[in-house]
């Protein structure tokens, strides 16, 4: 039985030379250029495995003891796991020709190509896991350009990637390709 996520690892310059070449074909769409690592796919499993248990006990309550308002709260708990894990799944940096998208877990922002600074490489500890604990690692940042920021803003360099995130914890390399594709992608749009 073939096991692909045992192959994953050898697999992938293969695909990613594979979204390079389908970012190429449609560059209006908006795309990921990286796959989400293990972490951040079992966390969103475990969200969604606790939302199907908050949603059978709404079912439950609503069913066993009639109390209507409070299976509709359990079940609006349950929906909201759900959206929870959908926006964990999709948090990450987002590339099209229209210009770079950061999806966080509560808030995303966009910004045009023409807002974007340069993107560089560092070397600097930083969170991992997202955890307050810091560790050794590198980070993608983009420096915004003065016309993006309104006159009263100090200069920020947001930390787009980092080696240590939930998707590249234990994938060093396709962090390295991923922060190569993501400044190829700058490059060729600016």
């Amino acid at each position: 039985m073939p096991l692909p996520f045992v192959t994953a690892d050898r697999e992938d310059h293969v695909l990613a030379a594979q979204s390079v070449t389908l970012a190429e074909a449609d560059r209006d769409l908006w795309r990921r250029p990286y796959r989400p690592g293990p972490w951040r796919v079992g966390g969103g499993a475990l969200l969604l495995l606790l939302a199907s248990y908050v949603l059978f006990s709404a079912l439950i309550i609503s069913l066993a003891e009639g109390l209507l308002p409070s299976g509709a709260i359990c079940a609006a708990c349950g929906l909201l796991l759900v959206v929870l894990a959908v926006r964990l799944l999709r948090a990450g940096v987002w590339v099209s020709s229209h210009g770079l998208r950061h999806v966080g877990l509560l808030r995303t922002t966009t910004l045009r190509w023409s807002e974007t600074g340069r993107l560089r490489t560092v070397q600097r500890p930083v969170r991992w896991l997202g955890m307050p604990r810091t560790v050794q690692g590198e980070a993608l940042v983009l420096a915004r350009t003065r016309s993006s920021r309104s006159a009263d803003a100090a200069p920020d360099d947001r930390t787009l990637l980092t080696s240590r995130n939930a998707d590249f914890v234990t994938r060093p390399r396709a962090f390295v390709r991923a922060a190569d594709v993501i400044e190829s992608w700058a490059a060729e749009s600016r």
